[in-house]
């Protein structure tokens, strides 16, 4: 009987941690929130997010955006993070991700124009880290683009950092101090290296500089109808970092759930806001799909493929 009991109970957690609700309650783990961003958020109580990732809308044009103007842009971000500054924890980050605006041919950062509105807010940057990846629209007038900025905040000075999550493998493991009190002892750690803030994801070591992760294109595992989506594994290495199990994170672009994904991944409670109605189910399903073992998922830390040279399609072709 009792074993009976054991089950059922465990049936019933199963059911309510794969369950994506569609508002948030303090109980909940996964909430998936259909509506404006400015409009959820007002809904949220404050404090009570540790980490608060995405990448908002570039303002380039794309399927879900609207072109307006770069300062109407900054406008509309900046009241969105006057909301978001008020939910997090004190000892909270903000990783907030994005790439080029681009009018006219000319090439504005957007984390330049971002920067003095999260101090304006009171945020301070840690880090300024560059994600690169191999493929991409092409250019004709300028050099193609291959990378985008993710800039992490925290709240105040007291904030959380988890080191040994995200050390990687130490390039000389067998390097010794030379001199003074430890003298033929091991010098490095043995859980890792500490990255640095310029990373290349386990080709080389954090500390080359690149965050060498793919992003999802048209072959790649994790791919949806989404023109512009999150990897799993960018929000992952955020999310170990800088959270700790069961702490809330909020995904106030969420897109087609990535965050969500990674926070189930990693035993974290989530909260994604999206306003496009088909993001959002898609969003559902891949969580549905995680639980029932068959979402695809780039493994976390997988090297990049690099080309042997081989292959058909790096063969020069004979029209050349």
């Amino acid at each position: 009987m009792q074993a009976n009991e054991q089950m059922t109970t465990k049936l019933l957690d199963l059911i309510e941690t794969t369950t994506v609700e569609s508002d948030f309650a303090p109980h909940h783990r996964l909430a998936m929130i259909q509506a404006d961003t400015l409009e959820a958020s007002a809904r949220l109580p404050a404090g009570q997010f540790r980490l608060i990732i995405t990448s908002p809308p570039y303002n380039i044009g794309k399927q879900y955006e609207q072109q307006t103007t770069l300062e109407s842009y900054l406008e509309w971000q900046t009241r969105i993070l006057e909301r978001l500054v008020t939910l997090l924890l004190p000892n909270g980050s903000l990783c907030w991700q994005v790439g080029n605006y681009v009018e006219d041919g000319e090439v504005f950062p957007l984390d330049i124009y971002f920067y003095p509105i999260f101090k304006r807010l009171g945020f301070q940057l840690r880090n300024r880290i560059i994600w690169h990846f191999d493929h991409g629209l092409h250019a004709s007038h300028r050099f193609s683009g291959r990378y985008e900025t993710l800039l992490w905040f925290t709240k105040s000075d007291d904030y959380l950092f988890n080191l040994d999550a995200v050390r990687v493998p130490s390039k000389y493991p067998g390097k010794l101090h030379y001199k003074g009190d430890k003298r033929g002892q091991p010098s490095g750690n043995p859980l890792g290296k500490n990255p640095s803030d310029f990373w290349q994801f386990l080709l080389e070591e954090w500390e080359s500089g690149v965050f060498e992760i793919p992003n999802v294109k048209s072959n790649h595992c994790e791919k949806t109808v989404h023109p512009c989506q999150f990897p799993v594994e960018l929000v992952e290495r955020c999310l170990l970092a800088f959270t700790d199990e069961d702490d809330w994170i909020l995904d106030p672009f969420a897109g087609v759930g990535s965050s969500l994904i990674a926070a189930a991944k990693n035993n974290r409670r989530a909260v994604g806001i999206e306003r496009d109605g088909e993001y959002c189910a898609i969003a559902r399903q891949r969580v549905a799909d995680f639980y029932a073992g068959q979402l695809k998922l780039r493994p976390l830390g997988k090297p990049v493929h690099k080309p042997t040279g081989r292959e058909k399609v790096a063969q020069i072709p004979m029209q050349w």
